[in-house]
């Protein structure tokens, strides 16, 4: 009798487990079918000019953060020069976002000028942008710098943010697999 009870309770918990796993199948299959939201943003560019999600709408869009303290490696920078020369054409925006703070009371200050500056002893030839209270990077799910979002050409982030970033490696041998494959060049 208790080998019967003990094969039905057995039984029961197989089937109640394969329940489940089919739940969890459909529910995952369910949310990653559905597109991600397009995000809506707005940082400003070093001649102040705005650069918003309504502004690159319509464009794959290449982030690059980091700031002045931490700073992409000489290697990377130049490849951030690169993917804007080799994939401009195709129609994708790079941009370096500075998450330096513009209040004097921090810690992490640096002003326009001294920004200005960095971008120039390190040859950045791409549009600087300031998001000086981190609130952009927060919104794409940047958890650490240097890191790098890329943006489809309908405002929604494509994948998880690139972080971790091989100093000694070229920014654009990190990010041109995700671009290309964005992009259908396979």
């Amino acid at each position: 009798m208790m080998n019967i009870i003990s094969r039905r309770s057995t039984f029961a918990a197989a089937v109640s487990f394969l329940a489940l796993f089919s739940i969890l199948i459909v529910i995952r299959s369910t949310v990653a079918a559905e597109p991600q939201n397009p995000v809506n943003f707005s940082l400003r560019s070093l001649n102040g000019a705005p650069v918003t999600s309504a502004s690159v709408k319509g464009h794959p869009v290449v982030f690059a953060f980091g700031a002045t303290w931490l700073p992409l490696s000489r290697t990377q920078l130049q490849g951030l020069k690169q993917l804007a020369d080799d994939f401009g054409s195709k129609g994708v925006l790079v941009h370096w976002v500075s998450t330096d703070s513009d209040s004097p009371k921090s810690k992490n200050y640096a002003p326009d000028e001294q920004v200005r500056a960095f971008a120039a002893k390190y040859g950045i030839s791409v549009t600087v942008l300031r998001d000086p209270d981190g609130a952009v990077m927060k919104q794409f799910g940047v958890n650490q710098l240097p890191a790098v979002v890329i943006l489809d050409k309908n405002g929604t982030v494509s994948g998880a943010p690139i972080e971790g970033l091989d100093p000694n490696r070229s920014l654009a041998d990190q990010v041109a697999p995700r671009l290309n494959q964005l992009l259908g060049n396979h």
